[in-house]
């Protein structure tokens, strides 16, 4: 037992004799103060870093430092909407979204959080990351495998893994204690209207826990923080115009954008028409499901309009190729990969199967559909009205088809004709097996 009356942690004792400085990561929350307060207090030396993502539940980054103040530790904002919105541009163009449809917009929020807190750490002379992450889910994994990436002498201190720190905190109430002890104060925000937790940034919402753990809650309990439900959409349809350029959007409604105003123009557009909104039983990195309600409407917007540009300039094959690419790259991104060889290789494939995406997409929003109206100035577009017409075009000779169907036609009766082919319900089958 330490001086201070506080049990003595050996991980953190290690950092006091080694002269370690840790940077904790922050949100201003009940977590953030009881670590940063209890670590100086152990005599550890202590910064505190967080990261203005665009968080849309935030409206003003520099209460975190006022809310961190109290515990005697100095918090360093760190700016990198500009770089969320490239990984959001980045995610768009690959179209990676994870099991039911989600976008990742924690994901993505983490490798950019990770590399620009970790940069700015070491400026300020720090040793070690210190993460909030819990012990069950998959930000612990994210954050250490990037830290451990790209700087691997960088230490990582995970406190809800510390026997100690456990043993103390095994809940809000002794949290709450610990800081109330020490002359600060924190004020919970009412549970009796939102029973469950939110991690935000400009890419979209992840909500989780409490009571949507349960599959009998409807999805419904969500607040949409950026935009509405469906049925509280209005009632018009609203017409929107997206200009694509090499897979990136370059105009919303004839306005030039960068990536961070295309991303939080294409939020308040699909926001207020009910887009974006979507629920999902997804696999973890430690292999169990987590049930989550995500809101991404800018991403959701962004990525069926290049998907319309798509459908028009990739042949057949590069569809494939595409979706292989795209799966891997999602997949990489939950698992905190996203710096790893496969995903860079991956990524450099897809700009260069996008490279002819330019065009521009007409679409109708309307109570949480988003329907097709046009597309024009597509210049690579290998869709042509003539060969497809079903009507007299100068297009492809039907009769031309004649020679391609005997050709195929040879395969097909040698199956048949080896008695390989079966014509049962496969289904139907396999009730008779069993």
């Amino acid at each position: 037992m330490a001086a201070n009356g506080l049990k003595v942690s050996p991980i953190l004792k290690k950092y006091v004799e080694d002269g370690d400085v840790v940077g904790i990561c922050v949100s201003g929350g009940l977590d953030s103060k009881t670590v940063a307060l209890r670590l100086r207090l152990a005599g550890v030396k202590v910064k505190c870093f967080t990261a203005d993502i665009g968080q849309p539940d935030e409206e003003d980054m520099s209460d975190v430092v006022k809310k961190m103040a109290p515990c005697g530790v100095e918090t360093i904002v760190v700016d990198l909407k500009k770089e969320i919105a490239e990984g959001a541009f980045e995610a768009v163009a690959a179209q990676a979204v994870y099991d039911g449809g989600y976008w990742q917009s924690t994901g993505i929020g983490r490798y950019v959080t990770a590399r620009g807190l970790l940069q700015t750490m070491k400026k300020h002379g720090c040793t070690v990351l210190s993460h909030g992450a819990t012990g069950r889910g998959n930000d612990q994994v994210r954050f250490e495998r990037y830290v451990n990436v790209m700087d691997p002498s960088f230490k990582v201190y995970a406190p809800w893994r510390d026997p100690v720190l456990l043993e103390e905190f095994p809940g809000r109430s002794q949290m709450l204690s610990f800081l109330e002890k020490h002359g600060i104060g924190h004020q919970i925000v009412s549970q009796s209207s939102k029973r469950y937790s939110t991690d935000a940034n400009i890419c979209g919402l992840s909500n989780e826990a409490e009571d949507l753990e349960s599959m009998q809650t409807p999805i419904t309990i969500v607040n949409p923080i950026m935009g509405v439900w469906p049925k509280d959409a209005p009632d018009q349809q609203e017409e929107v115009t997206l200009k694509f350029e090499k897979g990136r959007c370059v105009q919303i409604n004839g306005k030039a954008v960068t990536p961070l105003e295309a991303v939080q123009l294409s939020n308040q557009i699909a926001g207020r028409n009910g887009v974006g909104l979507c629920q999902a039983l997804e696999n973890r990195i430690l292999g169990t499901k987590s049930r989550g309600v995500y809101e991404a409407p800018g991403m959701t917007l962004l990525g069926h309009a290049v998907s319309c540009v798509y459908m028009a300039v990739l042949d057949r094959r590069a569809t494939a190729l595409f979706r292989q690419l795209s799966t891997h790259i999602s997949d990489q991104i939950y698992d905190g990969r996203y710096f790893d060889p496969s995903t860079r290789a991956a990524l450099t494939a897809v700009w260069q199967l996008v490279e002819p995406a330019t065009g521009t997409v007409k679409l109708g929003l309307h109570k949480g559909h988003m329907l097709f109206l046009a597309l024009t100035e597509c210049p690579h577009s290998v869709y042509f009205e003539e060969d497809s017409s079903m009507e007299a075009s100068a297009g492809l000779n039907p009769a031309s088809s004649q020679g391609y169907l005997e050709v195929s036609s040879v395969e097909a009766k040698a199956l048949a004709k080896a008695g390989l082919i079966d014509i049962d319900s496969v289904w139907a089958k396999r009730q008779k097996t069993k």
